[in-house]
């Protein structure tokens, strides 16, 4: 949702890395085209305004002016702006629960919204953390809106009001009050009706459903990709509702980012989750500072590793291990490899949390790594048989043109992916010798002294979620690394040692 406004950004700070001393005048041009950047991704006026207002104050101190890194100083004044203005620092605003269960939450938006497939996700996270979640839908409108909401409870693990022909949505929402209170449900979701425009009858029925609940939170789901018509609409509920957050949804999309800028400044609102893809599990808790990061092009590494905690498979990754370390690897484990890349986001998604990857935006499109590359060279790999994926040295000629016609890819495919192969397993094989002291030493760079991948990957597996100060450390960790971040092959370097722009 943000890469316009990231490439614009990079390219303004870009500009002024090479400067040794920082003057007004530079200033005051940065200003203008981060104003002209931030206009164009959609921010509102007022907003952009208050912002560049702020950063110049900031921007124009002695300490800025003689700098021996001026442009790292922008970056930051640039970083703590787009902080506040989307919530400030701190821990991101959680759900209100309420002590004396069940807590009510309110769903509200205007159709295609994404407001049923949120209560969804939402009911999801609320069942991850042990929660008894009931479903109800007062969507007495759209057609098979309950059965959606239905359809989406059962996914979630939660339970679903039963569904009674003729009711009105004031009377389910009574009905769900009653059964939360008698089957000692932790958590109450009320989905509502929406409508195509804003209009007095769904403001009512909605007010009338917010006086029969008492609602803990009452949350505005907007899609982002409406812009500043998704700001109008937050500040039309506001009126009538008690709104305490937002959602925006398809933060994945590619929208100009400008609604999530300016929601938060003109609403007064917290933004407390993003949809992130139409999967259910696709809702994250958000946080200004790193969405600030990401805006950036910094990354946002604990996102990263959070992936990684809860789709690591811990049996398999022990095994693979094993195998690694002594120097074997084969083309199921390379396409085990690429699944797993593929459930934590894929290239694309991986590339994007990571800090400074931005940078090498066209040498990662020259080396044709993309999502689809790694579909195609799984297909290729599930066209061979089980003893030519244990060895790929017995892949005449006659075998690779079988396995490209299985695969529906040329030859050269085939070989390409059989090369990239051979290059991995040559390198395991260099880090298992010496009785692994290559995979020792990575080990020690990654963990030492404290939280590492495997550590997370242990509680992964045993259901146990790391708490952000794990998250932060293992992230800084990876930041921090002896050397810098690691190289990719063929891609260039990464950040240099110790780069970090927001440390205060």
């Amino acid at each position: 949702m943000f890469d316009a406004l990231t490439d614009r950004l990079t390219g303004v700070f870009d500009r002024l890395s090479g400067r040794g001393v920082l003057s007004e005048k530079d200033i005051d041009e940065a200003m203008r085209e981060v104003r002209v950047a931030l206009l164009e991704a959609d921010v509102a006026l007022p907003v952009v305004r208050d912002f560049i207002a702020k950063a110049k104050e900031r921007a124009t101190g002695e300490a800025v002016i003689r700098s021996v890194r001026p442009a790292d100083q922008v970056v930051k004044i640039t970083y703590d702006g787009l902080v506040e203005m989307l919530g400030g620092e701190g821990e991101p605003e959680g759900l209100n629960l309420s002590l004396n269960p069940p807590t009510v939450i309110l769903m509200a938006g205007l159709q295609g919204s994404g407001k049923t497939t949120t209560a969804g996700k939402l009911a999801l996270r609320l069942v991850k953390e042990r929660k008894k979640v009931l479903l109800a839908s007062l969507d007495t409108r759209r057609p098979a809106a309950m059965e959606q909401l239905g359809m989406l409870a059962e996914q979630a693990g939660a339970n679903f009001l039963p569904i009674v022909a003729g009711q009105s949505a004031p009377d389910i929402a009574r009905r769900a009050m009653q059964a939360a209170k008698l089957q000692g449900f932790d958590i109450l979701i009320l989905d509502t009706a929406g409508r195509t425009t804003i209009d007095e009858a769904m403001m009512s029925e909605a007010a009338e459903i917010a006086k029969i609940s008492s609602p803990s939170e009452t949350l505005l789901v907007a899609d982002a990709l409406t812009g500043q018509d998704a700001v109008r609409t937050a500040k039309a509920f506001h009126e009538r509702l008690p709104l305490t957050g937002l959602v925006l949804t398809r933060a994945d999309g590619d929208g100009r980012g400008g609604a999530a800028l300016s929601m938060r400044a003109v609403t007064g609102l917290p933004i407390k989750f993003l949809g992130v893809s139409e999967k259910i599990d696709g809702l994250d808790a958000f946080d200004a500072a790193r969405v600030a990061g990401r805006i950036l092009g910094r990354g946002d590494v604990v996102a990263l590793v959070e992936k990684a905690a809860q789709e690591l498979d811990m049996a398999k990754a022990e095994a693979t291990a094993k195998k690694l370390a002594k120097g074997q690897f084969d083309l199921d484990m390379m396409a085990d490899q690429l699944a797993q890349m593929k459930r934590m986001g894929g290239m694309e998604g991986m590339m994007g949390l990571l800090p400074g990857v931005r940078n090498m935006k066209k040498q990662i499109a020259e080396s044709g790594l993309t999502d689809k590359t790694f579909d195609r060279q799984v297909a290729i790999i599930s066209s061979m048989t089980k003893q030519e994926r244990k060895k790929p040295d017995i892949l005449a000629a006659s075998r690779k043109r079988r396995i490209a016609a299985g695969a529906g890819v040329d030859v050269a495919e085939v070989n390409r992916l059989l090369k990239q192969h051979r290059q991995m397993a040559d390198a395991f094989k260099s880090l298992s010798k010496n009785g692994g002291k290559g995979f020792g030493q990575m080990a020690k760079m990654l963990g030492a002294g404290g939280m590492d991948m495997g550590k997370l990957g242990q509680m992964a597996a045993g259901g146990q979620q790391p708490t952000p100060e794990q998250l932060e450390e293992m992230a800084a960790k990876l930041k921090n690394m002896p050397g810098g971040m690691p190289k990719l092959p063929g891609l260039g370097g990464g950040l240099p040692p110790g780069f970090n722009p927001f440390k205060k």
